[in-house]
């Protein structure tokens, strides 16, 4: 099968937008609960309609301001109900929202607001309205800043304002005509939301993603998700809300009536989860790989690994059974296997479930492939993960497993209103409700990535199996995602690194692990020069590879290069070869480009062993 499409569920008027999935929210019950708010370490309901207000208290101190309809609005902070709440009142002031990712450099904000021309930031705190700040400077331009804790009323660079609730006007001054004329100026065809997204080379793109891509997954993935959203089952947010995946799925949750908590660190996750009881969760397969190593620790701990090995091999093979009879294959179930599966599912398997707090009988995995073991794994104990596949162009759901058609080692068919095709090639084209208007500023990066016929390239490859389920089978392009899903491009931090003196070319690696390494050469010549100087004597490549000097000169090139990235995209380890990269070697081309992969797969024991250490 070379193209599947599956057709709408939902059409919508042109003139609403997404503001409306909450109105209707409300329309369907003001006083049911929409979200769950951690105060002073106890959570409690907030009504749909309550939120409601909120929403508008705050839009009001935008329009206060002076924001107009179109204008862009940053906000940079952790997952929290703030983040949600900002976004919302922008857009009923008829703003624009710009997620930035709290672990950004100054460096990375100030492109971020330059480009997009946001002079309007929601900061979670103090720290980073101070990141805010040192990016303000770099700008040249004053920027006002609103914090989601505290008050900045010291601050002299930026436009002053008090701390989020303190600065929510009124209930009773709300202008709610003024408020409806600015939400309602906003129809499907209309920028939500721009999403800076990490390209293969230069500087990250902003994507400018509609109103009709937010509210139309909205519907239709609602639609296509009913067993796994349930009316008024709860749900932990713990994915940055920087990621579409995660405001994707949130404004999904608001359409389809599921109660929304969130969770601002990962420390804190199996607690919230014991509080919160969420019936389903969005997750990155890191997350359930943590689990499941926890889960197999504590029980080495307790002497009992053998049996957490066998319960783990009887719930992949219950569940690969399961999955070969839902393709129409017969597959018998041994008895043997059924009685310790059942042993199991009274014993071992509900400890499993009680750390995700007891109740969740669904996930959704997505940023980044998910072990089809792990899937088995998890679904044979009683939690089915449900791969999806996206990218930030396509507001992440482009194809989805569904709970009565999920076939493990697929990321799923597409979701209503979208359509799938491969290319002679191979590479994976996506058209449909999700994918973005174009790139901000940019027309010939736009026109680039779309065919003639209108399809997104994705840069990744794949096959379509007989039911229309994708399978991702790799990447065309060089951007590195790393096991926790964060997507990274390789070739910026790279040039930084090899301007350092000595550093012949450095080769960054991290494509589903847990963070970014590097693998770098030495410049034969420079390396004699800089040694000369340092009075260190001749050395050859093998003695430099491992002398505390020249691994100290390449560690301060790398901290160098460091400070314009966030943590996560960051080189936390790197190893030296001991020889040069040429294209004798096989690592060069004959116009002396680097062979990325050709180096990954010769080298890879170098880097396995980064991990290891």
């Amino acid at each position: 099968m070379q193209e599947v499409t599956v057709e709408l569920l939902t059409d919508l008027a042109p003139e609403v937008n997404t503001t409306n999935l909450l109105l209707d929210r409300v329309a369907r019950g003001a006083q049911r609960p929409l979200f769950s708010v951690q105060r002073d370490g106890t959570w409690h309901d907030l009504s749909a309609g309550d939120f409601l207000i909120d929403v508008k208290r705050l839009a009001m101190v935008l329009i206060n301001d002076g924001l107009q309809p179109g204008d862009k609005v940053a906000i940079i902070s952790r997952t929290r109900y703030e983040w949600a709440l900002a976004e919302e009142a922008v857009w009923f002031a008829g703003g624009v929202s710009v997620p930035i990712y709290e672990t950004s450099s100054a460096f990375q904000v100030e492109w971020i607001l330059r480009d997009s021309g946001a002079r309007v930031v929601f900061a979670e705190n103090h720290e980073l309205r101070a990141t805010v700040r040192q990016a303000a400077a770099q700008l040249g331009e004053p920027v006002r800043t609103h914090i989601f804790e505290g008050s900045d009323a010291d601050d002299t660079t930026l436009i002053p304002s008090a701390g989020l609730h303190q600065l929510m006007v009124p209930a009773d001054q709300i202008d709610e005509q003024l408020i409806e004329s600015r939400r309602a100026s906003m129809a499907l065809k209309d920028v939500a939301t721009m999403v800076y997204t990490s390209g293969t080379t230069g500087r990250p793109k902003g994507c400018n993603m509609t109103h009709s891509n937010f509210a139309m997954v909205a519907h239709n993935l609602a639609g296509n998700m009913l067993e796994v959203l349930g009316e008024e089952r709860r749900t932990l947010m713990f994915l940055p809300l920087a990621h579409v995946l995660a405001r994707a799925v949130q404004q999904t949750c608001i359409h389809g009536g599921s109660v929304i908590a969130h969770s601002s660190s990962m420390a804190n996750l199996v607690e919230d989860m014991s509080a919160v009881k969420p019936g389903f969760l969005l997750a990155v397969p890191r997350v359930f790989e943590k689990i499941r190593t926890s889960a197999l620790a504590t029980a080495e701990r307790g002497g009992k690994a053998d049996l957490f090995l066998k319960a783990e091999q009887a719930a992949i093979e219950v569940s690969k059974i399961r999955d070969a009879r839902s393709r129409g294959l017969k597959a018998r179930m041994p008895l043997g296997l059924r009685a310790r599966h059942a042993i199991f599912s009274k014993v071992l398997y509900p400890k499993l479930q009680a750390v995700f707090g007891g109740q969740c009988g669904y996930a959704i995995s997505g940023a980044s492939a998910l072990n089809p073991d792990l899937a088995h794994f998890f679904r044979g104990a009683g939690i089915q993960l449900l791969e999806g596949y996206g990218l930030t162009e396509t507001t992440a759901p482009a194809t989805v497993n569904q709970a009565s058609r999920n076939r493990v080692g697929t990321v799923g068919r597409p979701i209503p209103g979208t359509s799938i095709k491969i290319a002679d090639d191979g590479e994976i084209l996506v058209k449909g409700i999700g994918v973005f208007a174009s790139y901000h500023n940019n027309p010939a990066a736009t026109a680039e990535v779309f065919d003639e016929d209108g399809y997104f390239k994705t840069g990744d490859t794949g096959v379509l199996d007989d039911g229309g389920f994708l399978q991702v089978t790799g990447r065309k392009k060089e951007l590195i995602v790393t096991a926790g899903g964060k997507n990274v491009s390789p070739g910026p931090l790279e040039e930084m690194v090899r301007a350092g003196r000595i550093v012949a070319q450095c080769v960054l690696a991290g494509e589903q692990r847990p963070f970014i390494t590097a693998m770098m050469t030495l410049d034969p010549e420079e390396l004699a020069v800089w040694a000369k100087a340092k009075g260190l004597g001749a050395m050859t490549l093998a003695e430099a590879a491992v002398d505390p000097a020249v691994i100290a000169e390449v560690q301060g090139y790398v901290d160098t290069a460091n400070l314009t990235v966030s943590k996560a995209e960051s080189i936390r380890k790197f190893v030296v070869l001991d020889e040069e990269f040429t294209e004798a070697s096989g690592h060069l081309t004959n116009s002396l480009k680097l062979k990325r992969q050709s180096v990954l797969e010769e080298f890879e024991d170098r880097v396995d062993a980064l991990y290891r250490k």
